[in-house]
């Protein structure tokens, strides 16, 4: 049976799509992003042993070569992700398709549905699609979060199993993302435009980094690009907050409420008929 590497599993949020849904967040990304807020999902635990004494709770050891977590002795402080030099949690856990619709069976009469995220969750596609089908068979539905490097266009298997799609358009520049994020987006634009033309994108969104990106550049070229698909697709604009951050990367600031609403303005003149600040 296929496995997936988890970093958490949130019960419930209202922000990871429509409704209340049960998060699930898989380990490792292939972007770097300046301001990446969850910077422990990055790369996989190499076992280095750092976060062991760093741990208060003492429920970290070194067994057999690798770190184990002992997680009933956890106390959820986050001391070892902060320890961590390598991007990584020494809690991301292996398991099995069937394991994760076990894991959420307790609270399956609240949420409406599941929103895959990360890291990149589809660098873990066959773990995704199969999960996918396994939560269809609870009625329940299910969106992925993507940053939109791996093609979704090509895997039938794959579209069938998923309901909904957000998807991060950090910058329109290719040389602003590649310096943003490490990667191009040659093949972020691809996904958009395939998961609009099958119904299958629910929003975009991008993050908003002062003295960073050319935000209005930005949100006035993707705006457009997102109106010519199909103006009624959700255009998220998200501020850059300095939460969870690694500091020493980046240096910005909170975007003020009044360029949000300057950001909208352009947004809404290009022909989007949905945007949401937040």
């Amino acid at each position: 049976m296929v496995k997936g590497l988890v970093n958490k599993i949130l019960p419930f949020s209202s922000v990871d799509g429509p409704g209340n849904r049960t998060a699930i967040f898989l380990q490792g990304c292939n972007f770097n992003c300046l301001y990446c807020h969850n910077p422990e999902t990055i790369n996989v635990c190499s076992n280095c042993g750092l976060c062991i004494d760093n741990c208060p709770a003492k429920c970290l050891a070194m067994k057999d070569g690798a770190i184990y977590w002992d997680k009933a002795a956890c106390k959820e402080c986050d001391s070892c992700l902060r320890a961590c030099k390598n991007c990584s949690s020494p809690k991301a856990k292996m398991m099995s398709v069937k394991e994760v619709p076990e894991a959420i069976s307790a609270f399956k009469p609240f949420i409406s549905g599941i929103t895959i995220s990360g890291g990149e969750c589809m660098l873990q596609a066959d773990f995704v699609i199969e999960l996918c089908e396994e939560v269809k068979k609870l009625g329940l539905t299910s969106f992925i979060d993507s940053n939109g490097s791996v093609p979704f266009y090509g895997n039938d298997r794959l579209i069938k199993a998923i309901d909904m799609v957000m998807l991060d358009v950090k910058s329109y520049d290719k040389e602003e993302h590649k310096m943003l994020t490490g990667q191009e987006n040659e093949i972020v634009f691809k996904n958009m435009e395939y998961l609009a033309s099958i119904d299958k994108l629910y929003e975009i969104r991008t993050v908003i980094v002062p003295d960073i990106l050319d935000n209005e550049r930005n949100v006035d070229l993707i705006s457009k690009r997102l109106a010519a698909l199909n103006p009624h697709i959700r255009y998220k604009l998200i501020k850059y907050r300095p939460v969870g951050v690694r500091t020493h990367m980046i240096k910005s600031s909170v975007p003020t409420d009044e360029f949000m609403k300057r950001l909208s303005s352009i947004a809404k003149h290009n022909g989007c008929k949905e945007i949401v600040t937040v």
